[in-house]
């Protein structure tokens, strides 16, 4: 089994190492950058974090810029460790961005635990190992670019598309409530079940050869959605109420 990936942005290297030697010595697979371009860089290069230590005073970003940047990819996890107090600072950090929020100075093992606890809560794909995360002979996906490869085509997805992808992706197997998707792709936004319809149907129309018949998305009515691989001759059942806007 893979090791879990940790990236650490933070600009004091003496930190930076402390949380490497610290979390690596724990079975983390850890890199740590000192900003928020390293951090992207990073991601091109070896695909998603399973998660993202941030600070937000970065010498080239600031955290929540980065963060939102990386929210445009995926859903990856994110805990800010800071050495901001300021409560509006930290109530808009977990509500846009955050699982959590950590206060430096702070204990290693207190760290490692609230890790564990976000992790624990959010189940993982084994996504994470390549920067192009292949599905199965006909699909890959490529966050970092929000580039889909379905056969010989390339389609570009959108921000949420690729955030919807990613969920449904980490839930394979497994259906994932209508009100569970809204509230990972828009966190801080009142959005309905008729606007996560749309924006599903779009993504169908680039992932499957048929959206009428969805090989990979299938709908479980009145519930929410379900990411699945199947042989491509076992047809799903007809989702025509969700092919319209």
């Amino acid at each position: 089994m893979n090791k879990t990936k940790v990236l650490v942005v933070e600009d004091e290297a003496a930190i930076g190492k402390l949380l490497s030697d610290y979390l690596g010595t724990h079975g983390y697979d850890v890199t740590a950058v000192p900003d928020g371009t390293d951090a992207l860089e990073y991601i091109k290069q070896r695909g998603l974090p399973h998660i993202a230590l941030i600070d937000l005073a970065l010498p080239t970003m600031h955290g929540f810029e980065l963060s939102s940047k990386i929210k445009s990819m995926a859903d990856v996890p994110i805990i800010f460790v800071t050495s901001t107090s300021d409560i509006d600072t930290i109530v808009q950090g977990l509500r846009r961005y955050a699982e959590d929020f950590i206060v430096k100075p702070f204990e290693l093992r207190e760290l490692e635990a609230r890790m564990q606890a976000v992790l624990a809560r959010m189940p993982s794909l084994d996504y994470a190992s390549e920067p192009v995360v292949k599905i199965d002979e006909h699909l890959a996906v490529d966050f970092a670019h929000n580039r889909l490869m379905v056969g010989s085509k390339t389609y570009s997805l959108t921000p949420t598309e690729s955030i919807l992808l990613h969920v449904l992706l980490r839930n394979a197997g497994r259906v994932v409530e209508n009100r569970m998707l809204i509230a990972r792709v828009w966190p801080s936004e009142d959005v309905y079940e008729d606007t996560l319809r749309v924006h599903m149907h779009r993504l169908r129309r680039k992932l499957e050869a048929d959206s009428h018949h969805p090989h990979y998305i299938r709908t479980e009515r009145g519930i929410g959605y379900m990411f699945t691989i199947r042989p491509p001759h076992e047809d799903a059942k007809d989702d025509d109420d969700d092919d319209q806007e």
